[in-house]
């Protein structure tokens, strides 16, 4: 397929950050649209990317910024609510702004991101996501949506979050801990994008589950970076009326590190049924082996700082 003019939404994120390269190196014009053009100029040096300031709550701005695309990737989406910033309205309300642009711009395509388990359980996340991918369902538009799993990778939000914590408590109480996820390394889900984004018919109207090969209790997960990182941390699972409470409390700090919609979300298993990556003719990778490079960097960037080290 030739290559194409591509909107995304979302692009400057942590999936954004790892799939623009790979679309720019198949030769794709790329424009992302971003609150804030000047924090990310770093994106921009990539060939054919251009990253504009826009407001994507603006129907006048996305009708204007669409025109001429052949795409549109919407990425946007947040793990907690904060003020004006709720899940309807992040996945929901733009969802359908952004389907109402392309209808009114003539872009015939939309990759949606969205998340496993949308629609099922207890959680504003998970329930927004529904509402979002049945609103890009029900349009005239070619569509297709991705579904990953817990995602990992560098700049995640996962391993390095973990990690930080778990640097600083020498004892971690662990809400759900026999929640049950299969992680996703991020260069595995940009290339599931991609190639949807470079074929005429590969994933048209159609759903992808994309998930590691690894099913991990949140427990074996958080042990498994404690021990990549080499600490010594006793982690003690609690049960859900504790985990509620801690995820009461946490929600109250800044930054939210833990909310009660991401306990709620912790009650779904992030398990797949359908491979998706098999569709689409990628061998995703494992969890762990990736955990000594998330940590500490890879083995040449390891072996530069081991040099700086004994240099002093």
């Amino acid at each position: 397929m030739a290559a194409q003019k591509l909107v995304i939404l979302g692009g400057t994120g942590f999936v954004g950050s790892h799939l623009v390269p790979r679309l720019a190196a198949d030769g794709h014009r790329i424009v992302l649209l971003s609150r804030n053009r000047e924090q990310h100029r770093a994106l921009g040096v990539l060939p054919q990317v251009s990253v504009r300031s826009a407001d994507v709550y603006s129907d006048e701005v996305l009708r204007q910024e669409f025109a001429g695309a052949d795409a549109v990737i919407n990425l946007i989406g947040i793990l907690n609510a904060q003020g004006r910033h709720t899940f309807q309205r992040a996945h929901v309300e733009l969802t359908r702004r952004v389907i109402a642009a392309c209808h009114a711009s003539d872009v015939p395509r939309l990759h949606q991101m969205s998340s496993l388990k949308a629609g099922q359980g207890l959680s504003q996340y998970l329930k927004t996501r529904g509402e979002a991918e049945a609103l890009v369902k029900a349009s005239a538009l070619d569509w297709t949506i991705y579904q990953p799993s817990v995602i990992f990778g560098e700049g995640d939000g996962l391993v390095s979050r973990f990690a930080a914590l778990l640097r600083v408590m020498p004892v971690f109480p662990l809400a759900r801990a026999s929640a049950r996820m299969a992680p996703t390394f991020v260069g595995d889900v940009a290339e599931a994008i991609a190639r949807c984004v470079g074929s005429d018919t590969l994933g048209q109207r159609s759903s992808f589950e994309l998930y590691g090969p690894q099913v991990l209790t949140l427990g074996e997960i958080v042990r498994s970076i404690r021990d990549a990182a080499g600490l010594r941390r006793l982690i003690i699972p609690l049960p859900d009326s504790l985990g509620r409470l801690q995820a009461q409390l946490a929600g109250l700090l800044p930054g939210k590190p833990f909310s009660l919609d991401n306990f709620r979300s912790l009650r779904t298993d992030s398990v797949g049924k359908t491979d998706g990556y098999a569709a689409l003719g990628i061998v995703p990778q494992p969890f762990t082996p990736w955990l000594p490079r998330l940590l500490h960097g890879s083995p040449l960037q390891r072996r530069l700082n081991q040099a700086r080290a004994a240099s002093r």
